[in-house]
């Protein structure tokens, strides 16, 4: 026995744990942080799937060939569409499947999957956060087919209303909508291993929705009055969101506090605001005063719809980010959409790398864009080239959230075992439920690097030598490793430092 117990360590190495003083922490890099997604809509079949009534197989094919794509370009998260029109792109006991899966509305698909867990393990699996992206108030689109019986058109006709272009829209005045809104969300975070919810920019609807007539809750604000409401119409719309985002808020954190809430509003506020700013009025026309949910932090990240270019002065995307950041009191993830489909190109390269630079600019503390859509990515080679080569170029870490938690987790158990030529690093999870990547730092020759891995990493091998100048035969020798953790809300674990010896002589 003693015998086997010498030869088994003799496969190891000798490791110790490094005093911090010893190594000059600061020449560790730390891993690029920044926020990279793109939206995928399922509504009209946008993005995904490419129409409804494809085979499970052909659908689970797309999505993976989007995620691959997603991966293989650096980014690290996805907002994919999971309620397009009070439906579902997942198993709900509240809402009908979706149309645009099957093309029959309450129809499941054949062979069963559920899409939104699929995407899920699928995202994960590649390193990306996966945000459900849900509209509260569409009841039903015109390009989804005829409501079915399940659908919320036929359950709850007092919630909703026809407007004039086809769509059917929920009153987000009646407490019905809002519990039924609410009691969704509630669901998906409770059930699924989300990273975050999204609203965008439909609140109510936009006016040519209903041929250029206000909307037509006449009745609802009657009831409002009679009942001794003094707010001015609009000023009582606007309320009606705000409480619902305050609630929605609220209902997320107390299921599980790590899933961030993000809204993608119109990109003006008002217009005026800044005073060259022209162009749509969101609070006058949405009722959305999405700047206080800015201001009161009612929003883990605010990703405003800066659709406009550089240098189109009425509706400038530096200017526009930098007030909006001028209003981020609460100093939230601002994370800004880019219309990142302007034509193709070397126009449209330069312009989205641009934005992204100016957005790293305007805030260094948590940089981030999310690109409308993926199909700016599919069908773009030259942009996903240009990205990859340029501000893409190194894998990155989404920013961390400090107000949902800002504990570092316990570090992984780290062991190493020589494999010949190379270092073989093994770890087990300190919080396995927790732990959403790890990242393996190496050292040869007194230069760091680092390798990010997604949750079900486990291990790493890793050369024993490494060629400065592979011409030259220059080697420069593994010196050191840590292994750190990563965690839902983008904490990281304390580096412990190994050092790696060489071989063990012990007989």
């Amino acid at each position: 026995m003693r015998n086997k117990l010498t030869a088994l360590f003799i496969l190891f190495w000798i490791t110790f744990k490094v005093d911090a003083q010893q190594i000059n922490l600061t020449e560790i890099p730390k891993p690029q942080r920044e926020f990279r997604a793109a939206w995928i809509a399922s509504v009209a079949n946008i993005n995904w799937p490419s129409k409804p009534g494809l085979s499970t197989q052909q659908q689970q094919d797309e999505a993976v060939a989007l995620l691959d794509m997603l991966k293989k370009n650096n980014f690290n998260a996805v907002i994919f569409q999971v309620r397009p029109q009070a439906d579902a792109l997942y198993k709900s006991s509240l809402e009908p499947w979706s149309y645009f899966l099957t093309g029959v509305q309450g129809q499941a698909p054949k062979p069963y999957y559920d899409p939104l867990e699929f995407w899920i393990e699928a995202a994960h699996e590649r390193g990306l956060e996966l945000h459900v992206w849900l509209n509260p108030y569409r009841a039903h689109h015109i390009s989804g087919g005829q409501p079915s019986e399940s659908s919320v058109v036929k359950k709850h006709p007092e919630l909703v209303y026809k407007l004039k272009q086809g769509y059917w829209w929920l009153d987000p005045s009646k407490k019905g909508t809002q519990d039924l809104s609410a009691e969704v969300v509630k669901d998906i975070v409770k059930r699924y291993d989300i990273d975050g919810v999204h609203f965008d920019d439909y609140f109510y609807p936009y006016a040519e929705y209903n041929g250029g007539e206000d909307f037509p809750d006449g009745e609802s604000y009657a009831e409002y009055q009679k009942n001794g409401g003094q707010l001015a119409r609009g000023d009582w719309r606007r309320e009606q969101v705000n409480v619902f985002i305050q609630r929605v808020y609220k209902i997320i954190k107390e299921e599980k506090k790590y899933v961030k809430f993000g809204i993608s509003p119109f990109g003006i506020w008002r217009p005026g605001f800044p005073e060259s700013i022209k162009g749509f009025d969101q609070y006058d026309k949405l009722y959305a005063d999405a700047k206080l949910w800015l201001n009161e932090g009612w929003i883990d990240y605010f990703m405003p719809q800066l659709y406009w270019q550089v240098n189109n002065i009425p509706q400038s995307f530096p200017v526009l980010l930098g007030w909006w950041q001028s209003e981020n009191t609460k100093q939230r993830h601002l994370w800004p959409g880019l219309n990142s489909g302007i034509g193709g190109g070397e126009k449209n390269s330069d312009e989205i790398i641009n934005q992204i630079m100016i957005s790293r600019g305007i805030l260094p503390k948590s940089p981030g864009v999310a690109h409308w859509s993926i199909a700016a990515l599919t069908k773009n080679e030259m942009l996903r080239n240009d990205l990859l080569k340029g501000p893409y170029k190194a894998e990155a870490l989404v920013p961390a959230s400090p107000w949902l938690d800002d504990n570092k987790p316990s570090g992984p158990n780290v062991t190493i075992a020589d494999r010949n030529t190379d270092v073989y690093i093994d770890w087990k999870p300190a919080n396995k439920r927790d732990d959403f990547k790890y990242i393996v730092y190496t050292n040869y020759g007194g230069k760091w690097n680092y390798t990010i891995l997604n949750y079900k990493s486990r291990f790493l091998l890793v050369p024993k030598v490494s060629y400065a100048d592979a011409a030259k035969m220059i080697q420069q020798p593994l010196q050191n490793i840590a292994v750190t953790a990563i965690d839902r809300t983008g904490n990281e674990s304390a580096l412990e430092i190994i050092n790696v010896e060489g071989e063990s002589s012990t007989n």
